[in-house]
């Protein structure tokens, strides 16, 4: 009887724990996303504070593109450069869908408003602190997007952003960002 007394012990606190843990799963929904506006506003007030550039991203989950931009943006080294000149931020725009829940309400609009409703992803705006659009990612030949700067063409078009938007940025850590960009450009 000890022994189918431990053995139910052991059932009933299996029971607890999964009880516990059932809810938190279940609750496990991603949380609506922010609107556009709320991000953009938390975006510049850093920025203003920090004295730098927001470069805010428009993207969408099923951008292969922007995931490698991403993947460029969150290399260690690239990154540090980055975050020295620059507040980054991203809003998803783009999705269809069960994705459809992933946008930033708004932020297809916002994307429009920073030149952007004809261009492809990533799509990318350079803005001051109080929300004036510097530049953007439409710099190829006939206003065409960048988009991941794999190219020569495209690498030189994003580096002359970089210096027109991030006027502290040496030409040394502009030239650890085009190098990564060649080195790790498409095949």
């Amino acid at each position: 009887m000890i022994e189918g007394g431990t053995a139910l012990r052991r059932i009933l606190a299996f029971l607890v724990v999964i009880m516990m843990v059932v809810p938190v799963v279940s609750s496990g929904q991603p949380e609506k996303p922010e609107k556009a506006d709320v991000v953009l506003k938390a975006a510049l007030q850093q920025a203003a504070e920090a004295n730098k550039t927001v470069l805010l991203i428009f993207h969408a989950s099923w951008c292969g593109w922007c995931r490698r931009l991403d993947a460029v943006l969150e290399n260690p080294a690239i990154k540090k450069i980055m975050n020295e000149h620059y507040v980054m931020t991203h809003l998803d725009v783009s999705e269809s869908g069960v994705k459809k829940t992933l946008e930033n309400p708004g932020g297809n609009e916002m994307m429009g408003t920073y030149g952007g409703a004809t261009s492809g992803l990533p799509f990318y705006a350079f803005l001051t602190s109080d929300g004036k659009k510097m530049a953007d990612s439409n710099v190829m030949p006939k206003d065409q997007n960048i988009g991941y700067p794999g190219s020569p063409d495209e690498i030189a078009a994003f580096e002359t952003l970089l210096k027109q938007t991030a006027p502290r940025m040496t030409d040394e850590q502009r030239g650890q960002i085009v190098a990564y960009l060649h080195k790790n450009a498409p095949h």
